[in-house]
């Protein structure tokens, strides 16, 4: 006995059939009111023997020569009830159905002609007696209706069989047109992975991303001939600023490329608001979609954002004439293809943003250079080079009053201790050890003794030292450059007479750095619209140092008002969510 992985149909004929003859048996039987224990005797034989072909077909088994030892039983069970019933002159010769339909299932033409001929020369056997004393009515038509059952049933067999194994055939095809299009979807989201997952650039990513999502939405049993559907526009949109421009794009016209877009209408706005995709009906009728010439001829689209968490770079949008083009199985590829390209998209963002911090930090270390440079020239330089030409002045005056060449060294050894001062000043803001030996309190606290006897600078530290409890060296080192940077400016452009430096709590996980002086301010906005013909990289440095700690920098001046500068610094992961959240 072999179990095979799909049931045979033919089988299920066979048994539905046996069915039948069966009900139209018992029928038959109360119709003559024949129903007794003699009369049942083989149409009980017969259900029995139809519920264990019945358990075969359901459980796929097969035994050995199946097909033959049914139609001998068969054969046999009808044999007995026609001989049981008393033969053709008790009208019982439709029971010829019996056998005959399973030798036309099993065996098509041949099966129920030999079955017919068998059981009309069996009818004959049994009904010699009758046949000895002439043709009767009930022999005639017993006869007549057994041929016509075995010509009806041997070529309606043929005809059912072939159209079983045709439509078996077809159903056969299609699976395995099904399968190697799932295996083609899964061979297309594979590369699709591994392409995506093995580049850092931005066009390769978006670039990959809708070619294989073509390949995926039409495949084909070929893999070597994929049949890209020519209607089907695609493209991915990313922010630029608060604008949505064209990252790549499929069948777009080169004026569709230079259209921005803003997310503000439309389809859009509801995938963007509502962080889900979203199929459209009428897409050439979108506030903003419809302004793309390639989109008026499509009437369906499936657009989903492409986001992580609350960060959203943009769209990516599918679209085609056909209204029923993205099916459900459709979208899902899609989604998928939108989630990995999300995840490449994050990748070559932060592979961009490691480029760009490198390139920053050039840049810092080069101002951080070129700002040396500039102290060391408008400071010790200068005064080195004056003490050089008072020295030469007091050897001269030496010579004719040493009075006043005294008079003269003792202003030069003035000039000496303050440029030491100077340079140690600098030395200190460059590297100040204190910071790292005691923390940042102990290091504020010696810059504003530094900035007082050099200087003359007055600055009031009042740093509150809960918030330093848990907060990590990194971040004071950053925290004391901004303050640094902040006074600085305020001692050298604003001539305040005094600089008040505040770090205090602002809320739970966030920390309030301000730096406060009373000095000349200045207009903002005039700065900011002009800061790249200026020299000085002050506000650039505190705006670059505060991105450092994921800060917030607000300044707040106006001309004779003095400077309030606030930074914002998040203790926590979840508290820069939400700074940031808040922000936007």
């Amino acid at each position: 006995m072999r179990r095979f992985e799909t049931p045979y149909v033919a089988d299920w004929f066979a048994v539905s059939l046996r069915w039948i003859v069966l009900v139209g048996v018992v029928i038959s039987l109360a119709l003559r009111g024949q129903v007794n224990a003699v009369s049942m005797t083989v149409p009980t034989l017969m259900l029995f023997w139809n519920a264990a072909l019945s358990a075969l077909a359901g459980l796929s088994l097969r035994v050995r020569y199946h097909r033959q030892i049914a139609l001998v039983v068969d054969f046999a069970l009808a044999a007995a009830f026609f001989w049981v019933q008393g033969g053709l002159a008790n009208a019982s010769g439709w029971i010829a159905l019996y056998p005959i339909l399973s030798g036309a299932i099993y065996f098509e033409v041949w099966g129920g002609l030999v079955m017919g001929g068998a059981f009309a020369l069996w009818q004959i056997f049994v009904s010699r007696e009758a046949l000895a004393n002439g043709f009767s009515l009930n022999i005639s038509s017993g006869l007549t209706l057994t041929f016509l059952f075995t010509f009806v049933c041997a070529f309606g067999g043929r005809f059912l069989m072939r159209w079983l194994r045709n439509a078996r055939r077809t159903r056969l095809d299609a699976e395995e047109r099904r399968r190697n299009m799932e295996s083609e979807r899964l061979r297309a989201i594979y590369e699709l992975t591994s392409t995506l997952t093995a580049t850092l650039s931005y066009k390769r990513v978006l670039d990959s991303a809708l070619d294989l999502g073509y390949t995926a939405l039409n495949p084909t049993a070929d893999p070597d001939e994929p049949e890209l559907d020519e209607r089907l526009v695609s493209a991915v949109y990313l922010f630029r600023g608060n604008e949505l421009r064209v990252g790549s794009a499929r069948r777009y016209t080169n004026a569709d490329m230079r259209v921005n877009l803003h997310g503000n209408e439309g389809v859009l706005k509801k995938i963007f608001d509502d962080g889900e995709p979203f199929l459209s009906t009428d897409v050439g009728y979108d506030p903003e979609l419809g302004r793309i010439v390639a989109l008026r001829s499509c009437t369906s689209a499936y657009c989903f954002p492409l986001r992580s968490g609350f960060n959203v770079y943009g769209a990516m949008l599918f679209a085609h004439p056909d209204p029923t083009y993205f099916t459900p199985e459709r979208r899902g590829l899609l989604d998928i293809i939108g989630r990995q390209a999300v995840i490449a998209v994050q990748n070559a963002r932060l592979y961009q943003d490691l480029v760009e911090e490198k390139e920053r930090m050039i840049e810092v270390q080069e101002e951080t250079r070129k700002k040396l440079a500039r102290d060391l020239h408008d400071g010790p330089t200068q005064s080195v080079a004056a003490m050089a030409m008072r020295i030469n002045l007091a050897r001269r005056m030496m010579a004719k009053n040493v009075g006043d060449a005294t008079d003269e060294l003792v202003k030069i050894e003035e000039l000496a201790h303050r440029t030491t001062k100077e340079i140690r000043h600098m030395l200190f803001t460059l590297r100040p050890l204190i910071l790292e030996s005691q923390g940042l309190t102990a290091a504020l606290t010696a810059m504003a003794e530094k900035m007082r006897e050099t200087f003359g600078q007055n600055v009031i530290i009042n740093v509150d030292e809960a918030v330093l409890e848990n907060m990590e060296m990194g971040k004071q080192g950053v925290i004391f450059y901004i303050i640094e940077e902040a006074t600085n400016n305020a001692r050298k452009h604003a001539g305040a007479p005094h600089i008040w430096v505040r770090l205090r709590s602002f809320e739970s996980g966030i920390a309030l750095l301000e730096i406060e002086d009373d000095g000349l301010g200045f207009d903002v906005e005039a700065v900011n619209r002009s800061y790249d013909k200026r020299g000085s990289l002050g506000m650039v440095n505190l705006r670059e140092r505060t991105e450092l700690v994921n800060g917030l920098l607000n300044i707040d001046s106006a001309p004779g008002k003095g400077t309030r500068i606030q930074v914002y610094i998040p203790l926590t992961e979840e508290a820069a969510d939400r700074l940031h959240h808040a922000k936007m």
